[in-house]
């Protein structure tokens, strides 16, 4: 598919919206691990884009395109209303949540509680598209299987009839249940068990529907496994924990070279040089980067660097992340040589 800026987007490969992770210093510094997968914002609410701060909000980089705003909100004026002032950023795609458990986005009736909705998601995605249409931006959806005693057959066969009928040919199901009563937002990432095969069979049911798979892909094998079955992967947190594993990743299904990680922590001092200059604390960007040596010599020092020294350093940030970059490059030399 090729989004409104000509640019060809595949989606074989992305990286899932998570709060509090990807922020636009977060997806500059994924799009270094690899410049192939789609990724997603932050969920940002409808009524914040309406009455917020846009540029904070929506602002980015174009070096992390292509990428994709995911929203939320169920109310289908606010959701069109939101989706119409996202288009002049540039998006490659618009997602509506409704996959997040939290109670905070419970009360605000979206996120997964609107799977017992379907007609009211159908509605949120006609009025998005109707303004997303004509500039060859599509619009998707984010899903669990099913949440609490939905039966997980027939509730989310209901559920991707409705939103296709909608026009949605995009879909990203999180392999699990989300149970809303009795389960904390991380145990809803880890307790309800993946049930890949319900998702192939959402596949075979719907096949005019781009289904990607979503929980608990860590490995290359499961990507190699799954990947003949789906429309795409979606990664969440082995990409930010472990990024080096999303570049792999991305070197399987694409073929694209794995970076270097000394050239990526480079790019990100340059990166750091100009976003503290422009008054963004060190430690904003450097949390994202934690992963980067993980598994390898310098990985510890590495992350007491970046994790604990960035938030005592204001100026020349980028220095602090050369030198520790080159400390670790020497040690894994050592071991090498």
């Amino acid at each position: 598919m090729t989004n409104q800026n000509g640019h060809h987007i595949d989606r074989r490969l992305s990286v899932a919206p998570m709060m509090d992770w990807t922020d636009r210093h977060c997806r500059f510094f994924l799009r270094l691990v690899t410049p192939d997968a789609l990724l997603f914002t932050e969920m940002v609410t409808a009524d914040a884009i309406i009455h917020g701060d846009r540029e904070r909000l929506l602002g980015h980089d174009t070096a992390e395109h292509p990428l994709a705003l995911q929203l939320g909100g169920s109310d289908p004026e606010k959701l069109a209303k939101a989706a119409k002032i996202a288009l002049d950023y540039g998006f490659a795609e618009i997602n509506l949540n409704v996959g997040c458990p939290s109670d905070r986005v419970q009360s605000g009736r979206f996120g997964a509680c609107l799977m017992a909705e379907p007609e009211l998601v159908a509605a949120c995605c006609t009025a998005m598209a109707s303004v997303t249409g004509d500039f060859n931006v599509p619009v998707s959806v984010k899903c669990r299987i099913g949440i609490d005693d939905m039966d997980s057959e027939t509730g989310l066969d209901a559920f991707t009839h409705a939103v296709g009928e909608a026009g949605v040919t995009l879909l990203y199901v999180h392999a699990r249940k989300a149970w809303l009563k009795g389960l904390s937002p991380k145990e809803n990432r880890d307790i309800p068990p993946l049930d890949y095969d319900r998702v192939k069979r959402l596949v075979g049911a719907f096949p005019q529907i781009d289904i990607h798979i979503n929980g608990g892909i860590v490995t290359l094998d499961t990507v190699r496994e799954l990947a003949p079955y789906f429309a795409g992967m979606m990664l969440g947190r082995v990409a930010y924990k472990t990024p080096m594993m999303l570049a792999h990743i991305a070197h399987d299904l694409f073929g694209t070279a794995v970076p270097n990680r000394a050239n990526i922590a480079t790019s990100m001092a340059d990166y750091a040089d100009e976003k503290t200059a422009a008054g963004v604390p060190l430690h904003a960007i450097t949390r994202h980067m934690l992963g980067l040596y993980n598994g390898q010599r310098g990985a510890k020092l590495w992350r007491r660097c970046l994790g604990e020294e960035a938030r005592l350093r204001s100026a020349d940030g980028g220095q602090l992340i050369r030198e520790t970059a080159t400390a670790c490059e020497a040690m894994a030399a050592q071991i090498a040589a």
